[in-house]
């Protein structure tokens, strides 16, 4: 017999000798595959929401455009003291005028200042709603698409008209099921046409993109006061060349501010990309966690399998012993402790993954937090507690097939 064959009949022997044992100690098998079951349904279920939060989190970001930055006194993500940011000097509309004067690769240029107010039209109210003053150009830069009517106009902010464009979730709550274009809407008892309706984009970090209202800017300042710090927001021409765009910015608007040599910069740009790296930052260190959670439940689970394995070969020491001397060769007897504790392993790794993935299901239904399992992290769940039974039987099985035959057969 080849040794090809000969390794083929010790694998198939020891694989059904593995079967017959697990179905003998039936009780054991469901406790053992209990514990890693724990270990890979804790870990798929807190990998999947992260995923999920990460894909949902990235698809609103891509919304924003990848050629958008955004200028203010405050950075999106505040790191250190706020009051910092609080003493820096608001922006003006002068500025904004040299800096698209001294800009000439950027496309599209707006204004934005924003409150919350409550909206109001017949019987129906809306509260906290983000009432956001832009000029024409705002659109271009958002990446809101026109649903119905028009957008705001240049005219619209030259002569402070009182229309107003409405995102998705304010049509939903005050115009259900009728068209909300050419009708009026109250904000804070002010009244305002409706002129265009805006689409969906979500939620970003919890936070509806759709609970809003566009006016335009003057008319914002006219109604609201003039005493509100606002950000610029801009498209820039080439979006491969954001970098060199930004570098450029900067000094465009120290010269803009009169920022002075060696002075910090007393404004922030932002952009998408930047966001980007600042969260998964954050939830790269959930990430880990939430592994290192998964991992030191499945090493308990593979300590059990290496206690039950050892209680395993007690008990059948005799057989053993029978085997060996029967002719089964060594690497017989560790075949069939590996697959033994490998075949427990990957049942456990197999129900751990269905019921992690159900629960990475339900919590999305039930709660806002979305979860997408990659295939990859499914093969690789099931793999890794494979591995765990295959490492932690690698010790039980050596001893088995160690057992010298004639002591093993006069075991009681």
């Amino acid at each position: 017999m080849s040794q090809r064959s000969a390794f083929r009949v010790d694998v198939l022997e020891g694989a059904r000798i593995a079967v017959f044992s697990l179905k003998a100690n039936r009780l054991r098998t469901v406790l053992t595959t209990l514990g890693i079951g724990i270990g890979v349904a804790t870990l798929l279920a807190i990998v999947g929401i992260i995923q999920g939060l990460n894909t949902s989190f990235h698809k609103q970001l891509a919304t924003f455009g990848a050629n958008t930055m955004y200028v203010s006194k405050w950075p999106w993500m505040i790191k250190g003291d706020w009051w910092k940011y609080r003493n820096r000097k608001n922006f003006t509309l002068e500025q904004m005028q040299r800096l698209r004067t001294l800009a000439p690769f950027v496309t599209a240029m707006s204004p934005a200042v924003s409150r919350l107010s409550d909206v109001a039209h017949g019987g129906e109210q809306m509260s906290t709603v983000r009432i956001q003053g832009v000029t024409h150009e705002y659109l271009n830069i958002s990446g809101y698409e026109i649903t119905g009517g028009r957008f705001l106009t240049e005219a619209d902010d030259a002569t402070t008209r009182p229309v107003a464009v409405v995102g998705a979730d304010v049509v939903d709550g005050l115009f259900p099921g009728v068209s909300p274009v050419g009708q009026s809407i109250r904000i804070d008892n002010r009244t305002f046409q409706v002129v265009g309706t805006l689409s969906r984009k979500g939620k970003m970090v919890g936070e509806s993109m759709d609970l809003l209202v566009f006016i335009p800017f003057k008319t914002f300042y006219s109604s609201f006061g003039k005493g509100r710090s606002f950000e610029i927001a801009m498209a820039v021409e080439d979006a491969s060349q954001m970098r060199s765009a930004e570098d450029q910015l900067t000094g465009i608007m120290r010269r803009v501010r009169s920022t002075p040599p060696g002075a910090e910069d007393d404004f922030s740009i932002n952009r998408p990309e930047a966001m980007a790296q600042t969260y998964e930052q954050l939830t790269g260190a959930l990430y880990g966690v939430a592994v290192g959670v998964g991992l030191i439940t499945l090493l308990v689970g593979g300590i059990g399998i290496m206690n039950i394995m050892l209680v395993s070969v007690r008990e059948r020491t005799r057989e053993i012993g029978v085997r060996r001397a029967l002719g089964a060769r060594k690497r017989t007897i560790v075949f069939q402790f590996l697959m033994e504790a490998s075949s427990v392993s990957a049942v456990g790794g197999l129900l751990g993954t269905t019921v992690g993935l159900g629960t990475a299901k339900v919590v999305s239904l039930i709660t806002p937090l979305a979860a997408d399992v990659q295939p990859m992290t499914v093969v690789a769940g099931v793999g890794f507690a494979a591995l765990v039974g295959l490492l932690f039987g690698i010790w039980p099985a050596a001893r088995a097939a160690n057992l010298d035959p004639v002591e093993a057969l006069r075991y009681e």
